[in-house]
């Protein structure tokens, strides 16, 4: 990710659901943010913290370049954490201050259909794949929420399925993992992006796409969002631990 540091200002704030706000951020920020041609573009945000500033990272879910704005959707859940209390809080006219954008995934024209999937952190960067599908694509998309009242409108061509998975009562990312290790798989080679909270993701769902289903490193964009109970700070530890953990398991293979 570039490491320049922009400020933007808020434009304004929409209620979208139950647990997710959209904040449009425009200003002098603007001028110098190049939008890298990735769906899954995020941005590191910076929130004033007592004794110094904290990082959040968080996915662009689009950018226009005529009112010189993008928009950022943030999970809210209350009090809890520290980015959704500022975004059900901000104001026209608040400042904060990024770094980005980075992003790894855009969907692929060699793929003969694509699978995506994830909870309501990956809703922004699956909405912006959705809408950048050619009107000819086909696929499948599951997302996996809180109920009913956390459904929205996904643009995506006439070919490509959305199921929402209503999580309940039940451990975040279980529903999800079980919704697409059931689905019937395709004939053709397909384009996988799936995000969401890490312990699902990361252990139920990308060896059953990468050894099980056999998809190519190439085609297969995976990884946690989050981890239940850990901060970004202690997921990020949990990540680095858990590669240097496979690294060695690969190594002594």
């Amino acid at each position: 990710m570039a490491r320049t540091r922009h400020s933007f200002v808020v434009r304004g704030t929409e209620r979208l659901s139950d647990h997710l706000i959209r904040v449009r951020l425009g200003g002098p920020g603007f001028a110098a943010f190049q939008p890298n041609g990735f769906t899954d573009a995020y941005v590191k945000l910076l929130f004033p913290e007592s004794g110094g500033e904290v990082t959040r990272t968080y996915t662009v879910r689009s950018i226009d370049a005529e009112a010189e704005e993008i928009a950022i959707d943030f999970v809210y859940h209350g009090d809890e954490g520290v980015a959704g209390p500022w975004a059900a809080g901000a104001r026209p006219g608040d400042t904060i201050d990024l770094f980005g954008p980075g992003g790894a995934y855009a969907p692929s024209s060699e793929a003969d259909w694509h699978l995506l999937a994830g909870d309501e952190s990956a809703l922004p960067a699956i909405a912006a794949a959705c809408a950048a599908l050619p009107a000819d694509a086909v696929g499948r998309v599951f997302v996996e929420i809180a109920g009913p009242a956390d459904e929205l409108t996904v643009e995506r061509p006439a070919g490509v399925e959305l199921s929402w998975i209503h999580r309940g009562a039940g451990a975040q990312g279980e529903a999800l993992a079980a919704a697409v290790r059931a689905e019937p798989w395709r004939d053709g080679r397909v384009h996988v992006f799936i995000h969401g909270e890490a312990q699902a993701v990361m252990h139920e769902l990308r060896p059953y796409i990468r050894k099980e289903r056999g998809v190519p490193a190439e085609f297969a964009s995976i990884s946690g969002y989050w981890r239940r109970g850990r901060t970004e700070e202690g997921f990020r530890d949990w990540k680095r631990d858990l590669a240097e953990r496979e690294s060695v398991g690969s190594a002594a293979r």
